[in-house]
């Protein structure tokens, strides 16, 4: 059952989107809003069935924007992260979905303060595009199974980022996002998830986009402590104040997907094609790292 409707205006669509948001009936005056981005092969309906969002929203009251890729764009439905046009403020792909965002927070009396990204594969790669392109809109972001802002500017470099090889330097990969923009904080908070057997898109992807936000944060290094949850590791990385703001979960024996946990009654979502099940709810602990699930 398709619980998505359309969102058909939202200003001029540069980057030739389409979008459904889902607003629960319990959405308070003021509540946070969570931006889904959808992998290859995906549609916004599919991701959102696969991961459970929008039955965790009507849980915890929280509204939902699904940009939509077309197959016009990309023939397999990936967001075009590596593309120049689409990896830049002000145009293409990342100014569609930042003008979706501004429609919604204004259609529906959204906490501006409280926006949040997650995507996964290329959803993942665009995740990181927004929230370097346009760090003042997000409180938080949450990378699955993705890759860093910019580590590629071609297909074919995409290609071989994805499979590990020539990612740029950290200190490059910080540049990059801080040339993103002309923010200088406070920073969205960093989540990252990927499976260690991801043979689609390396997982050494998954510690430069830790690296990529580390120095911004101003807390490279190694983590500040490493604890277990639903039986994974979870590194986190603590501010001078001692708030989280980098985790990083790297999935035993997972492949490339979202990771789930469809049983029991915390269960979400539904295990299918890239909705991987684990034992671990990414979306339930995504929401709960963003202080939603409260």
């Amino acid at each position: 059952m398709n619980r998505l409707t359309a969102l058909n205006n939202f200003g001029t669509d540069p980057g030739s989107l389409s979008a459904d948001i889902y607003i629960p009936d319990n959405f308070p005056k003021n509540g946070p809003l969570v931006v889904v981005l959808h992998g290859s092969t995906q549609s916004a309906e599919s991701y959102d069935l696969g991961s459970g969002w929008s039955a965790l929203a009507d849980e915890c009251g929280m509204a939902l924007l699904f940009p939509e890729q077309r197959k016009t764009n990309n023939s397999i439905g990936s967001f075009n992260w590596f593309k120049l046009g689409d990896s830049h403020r002000g145009g293409g792909e990342p100014l569609s979905i930042r003008q979706m965002i501004s429609q919604v927070v204004d259609d529906h009396a959204v906490d501006p303060s409280r926006v949040f990204i997650t995507g996964m594969s290329s959803g993942g790669a665009m995740a990181s595009v927004m929230l370097a392109t346009y760090p003042e809109v997000f409180a938080g972001g949450a990378i699955i199974a993705g890759l860093p802002y910019r580590s590629a500017n071609t297909l074919m470099q995409a290609m071989f980022r994805m499979k590990g090889y020539g990612s740029p330097s950290d200190r490059k990969l910080n540049a990059l996002v801080r040339g993103a923009s002309r923010f200088t904080g406070p920073w969205p908070t960093i989540s990252v998830w990927h499976g260690d057997c991801d043979a689609t898109v390396d997982n050494s992807n998954a510690s430069s986009i830790v690296r990529q936000w580390q120095k911004i944060h101003k807390v490279e290094g190694p983590p500040t402590r490493v604890e277990m949850v639903d039986g994974f590791p979870r590194q986190v990385w603590c501010d001078a104040d001692g708030r989280v703001v980098i985790e990083q979960y790297i999935i035993g024996n997972m492949g490339h997907g979202t990771p789930i946990s469809a049983g029991g009654v915390q269960g979400l979502g539904e295990e299918g094609k890239y909705m991987l099940e684990v034992g671990i709810s990414s979306t339930r602990h995504i929401a709960g790292f963003w202080g939603l699930t409260q």
